[in-house]
């Protein structure tokens, strides 16, 4: 009888299982493919390595702007492909031993739910006081013609076409796609993006998506928004304008970036009595599921398909499940999207304080009022918007747009965690010359 069997070895998965293994607790982690999940194989990870290489042509091909001259810069697609593969090989091999050392045991297979304290895999039973869920998601699949006929890429395939595409059409305009379109563009694809709703980056506040569109478009990436696909071929996509117009766009390759499914399907949720539908199976802010004894993490609870969100429901759940009272904030969990420029929010956007009917003052600071970020960027814009309660000034959301916004928004996350108020941010002293001054100068501005 193990304490925990963990079923999934993705952030959420692996990290919980460590963190009972580290607690002195039977744990046995059960994954049927790859250590380090999605994320570390066809997704986080190998999508960072490809848009390092892009942001490299793009600074050698702006080299002059810094006084640099550089005589070419052309992608290599067996090198990055090359590079990317070590890269995910180092850290899967640093994921298996950090199980080892935290006593877990690992079972490879398939694992199934047999009842609230069992799970199968292959003909072997195994039991447990718990067993946490993390099977994560996979690509979803829109009931669009043609989707999954010839030369239709999806997250995962997309790293293993032979070469650089000339063309690419992407299907949806959420973080996956605008990070894959950044990619490609900047090495040389002709890329469009075609997205359902009327915005880019659907779920960010929208003075950011539409700024972030705006630079998107400056760097040769089509974007059509309010554009319904109706069907695909191979080599073509038909669809419907904004305009209500049927129109056929031609293209090399077709990448379905519709987003993600949470992972719910033949683990045996109804044999355990797990309450679940297609949208994720149900959690409290503590990892619990609706059977005692059964937790859940990740992206198949599909609340934040984010891999720090799953790690930290992961070890939430194991300190509950061994006598702890933790919960997860929600809106204290930041997101990023990879773009060129990045990304980065916490909080809420003001779209949903208006529809919340929430009083709150904001401000709006472009990032060239930091020296790092007006030196590091010759062209290009940037923005960094806070938004606070009207009557207290306490900060409700921090929404940036600028390159390394991603290695500070956690500050942003730990004010929103400790529901700090604009006037504690004057006492933090932030570092000179830095991005991060940007932020800080719009947290002030928004009490003003």
């Amino acid at each position: 009888m193990y304490d925990l069997i963990v079923l999934g070895a993705g952030p959420g998965g692996y990290e919980a299982a460590a963190r009972a293994g580290r607690m002195g607790k039977k744990t046995a982690l059960i994954e049927k493919q790859y250590l380090g999940g999605t994320c570390l194989n066809v997704g986080c990870i190998p999508t960072k390595v490809f848009l390092k290489s892009s942001k490299l042509i793009t600074d050698c091909k702006n080299g002059l702007s810094y006084g640099v001259r550089v005589a070419s810069a052309e992608l290599d697609w067996a090198a990055l492909i090359e590079r990317k593969n070590k890269v995910v090989a180092t850290l899967t091999q640093g994921v298996e031993t950090l199980l080892k050392r935290s006593g877990v045991e690992i079972i490879r297979g398939e694992g199934k739910l047999i009842n609230r304290n069992t799970i199968q895999v292959g003909s072997e039973t195994l039991s447990a006081k718990n067993i946490l869920i993390a099977t994560g998601s996979r690509p979803a699949t829109p009931p669009i013609p043609g989707l999954e006929s010839a030369g239709v890429l999806d997250s995962n395939t997309i790293f293993e076409l032979p070469a650089l595409p000339s063309s690419l059409a992407i299907i949806g305009g959420g973080y996956i796609g605008l990070e894959f379109a950044c990619f490609f563009a900047a090495a040389g694809t002709r890329v469009t993006v075609l997205e359902m709703l009327p915005q880019i980056a659907a779920g960010s506040d929208h003075d950011i998506s539409s700024r972030l569109l705006a630079e998107l478009r400056k760097q040769g990436i089509d974007i059509k928004t309010s554009c319904q696909v109706t069907s695909v071929e191979r080599g073509s996509i038909h669809y419907r304008a904004e305009d209500g117009s049927a129109a056929t766009l031609e293209a090399e390759y077709v990448l379905n970036a519709t987003g993600r499914t949470p992972a719910v399907d033949g683990i045996g949720l109804e044999a355990a009595g797990v309450d679940f539908d297609q949208k994720g199976i149900k959690t409290t802010d503590r990892g619990r599921t609706s059977v005692p004894g059964i937790w859940a993490c990740g992206d198949v609870t599909g609340r934040r398909l984010l891999a720090h969100a799953a790690t930290r429901e992961g070890l939430v759940a194991v300190a509950n499940m061994f006598g702890g009272d933790q919960r997860i904030r929600y809106d204290a969990i930041p997101s990023v999207i990879y773009t060129h420029p990045e990304v980065a929010s916490v909080g809420k956007t003001e779209e949903e304080l208006k529809a919340q009917g929430v009083d709150y003052k904001k401000s709006l600071v472009p990032m060239a009022l930091s020296g790092r970020w007006l030196l590091e960027n010759a062209s290009g814009g940037g923005i960094a918007k806070v938004l606070v309660g009207a009557k207290y000034g306490e900060i409700l959301g921090v929404h940036v747009m600028g390159d390394l916004a991603s290695e500070f928004i956690v500050a942003a996350a730990v004010m929103i965690e400790n529901e700090m108020c604009v006037s504690d941010v004057a006492e933090i002293v932030f570092p000179h010359p830095t991005v991060s001054e940007a932020m800080k100068e719009a947290l002030l501005r928004a009490a003003e």
